[in-house]
């Protein structure tokens, strides 16, 4: 990939080396903002929502309104360090040529940890399902799912976007993954719906179900650092929820809002159904979860060598400046000399007569 290309599709881009306490400032600001945005979204959502009277798009309406919260907010604070600076870089959304590929490939991992932790419940006699096929419930079940898309966007803009970078850029990666697993793990217990469609303290949440989501969010964290871009996991968030609650109409952190065509209970051990967690409270999860971090690695590669291997300036010295004083005085005077002069001939040490592997 040209540099050109390689530096105009980055996200961080070429920027100077900012202190490390600007950095810290910038990601508290930031991630403060996200839950703010979080808030004010859901006020302003729900207050259209019974304006129109239309309370079945309330969920769309609520995401829309964060994402857009949260680009507004990114953008104002990363004028702070570069004015001008590109919204989709950002946001963490490059322009690149593998977006739709990276999108993708997310979302076939997340469909397929969802698809294999459903099915010991269901081959085990774990799921009471329902079935609700009028022209309403597709209608829902739609909306629904492009809600479950822009929700996705702003959980990854909130937790791996731009306040995960500059965390990065203070303590490094190891530490801001840590750091921003934990505080994933959190929202999604304790009810931030940037983490997923919960409701405010959730009281449903397990040890098991907090463990997945550091898991999850770890699953996250890796696709960006692989990356340097949200594509790959915004895919994998959206399949995420959508599995569960669109497809296999399974609650999503403890709710069923995203339930309509398919309405889904869990009956048995909660350590195999998750309960009324579903899927996210289940134990083969965490384990396919951990399968998930490596197939992230595996399968971005090529996306890893192109967006976040260091780029090389060429470097050297310069050939360009005039030679010592000395060197051109000797020039001149070699010039000056007859031809062949200044010239030393260096004498063979063997004798060209016979060869030296052979002087024994």
């Amino acid at each position: 990939m040209p540099l050109s290309e390689r530096l105009s599709g980055g996200v961080s881009g070429i920027q100077p080396r900012l202190h490390r306490s600007l950095q810290l400032a910038l990601f508290a600001t930031s991630l403060t903002w996200a839950f703010a945005a979080n808030m004010i979204a859901a006020r302003a959502a729900r207050g259209i929502a019974v304006r129109v009277q239309w309370s079945d798009g309330y969920l769309l309406l609520d995401a829309v309104f964060v994402v857009f919260l949260l680009a507004m907010g990114f953008a104002v604070l990363e004028g702070v360090v570069e004015r001008g600076a590109p919204l989709r870089r950002t946001v963490g959304l490059p322009k690149r040529p593998t977006a739709g590929a990276e999108w993708a490939t997310g979302a076939a991992i997340g469909w397929g940890v969802v698809a294999v932790a459903v099915l010991p419940m269901a081959l085990s006699g774990g799921l009471y399902v329902r079935f609700w096929v009028e022209g309403r419930a597709w209608w829902l079940a739609g909306l629904n799912l492009a809600a479950a898309a822009v929700l996705a966007l702003g959980s990854e803009m909130a937790f791996r976007g731009y306040p995960y970078r500059r965390l990065i850029g203070a303590v490094g990666p190891g530490r801001a993954t840590a750091a921003m697993t934990a505080v994933f793990a959190v929202a999604s217990a304790y009810g931030s719906g940037l983490a997923g469609p919960i409701d405010l303290l959730n009281g449903g949440a397990t040890y098991l179900s907090v463990g997945i989501a550091v898991l999850l969010g770890a699953v996250l964290c890796s696709a960006w650092l692989r990356t340097h871009g949200l594509w790959l996991g915004w895919g994998l968030r959206f399949a995420w929820i959508a599995s569960m609650g669109v497809v296999f109409g399974l609650p999503v952190a403890g709710v069923d809002n995203l339930s309509t065509v398919v309405q889904t209970r869990t009956i048995g051990a909660r350590w195999l159904t998750g309960g009324e967690l579903g899927v996210e409270g289940a134990g083969l999860t965490a384990v396919l979860l951990v399968a998930a971090i490596v197939g992230v690695v595996r399968v971005s590669g090529d996306w890893a060598w192109d967006y976040t291997r260091p780029v090389l300036v060429p470097a050297g010295y310069p050939m360009d400046v005039a030679p010592p004083a000395a060197h051109a005085e000797m020039e001149k005077e070699a010039a000056a000399s007859p031809a062949g002069a200044g010239l030393v001939q260096i004498l063979p040490a063997t004798p060209q007569g016979r060869s030296v592997e052979r002087e024994g």
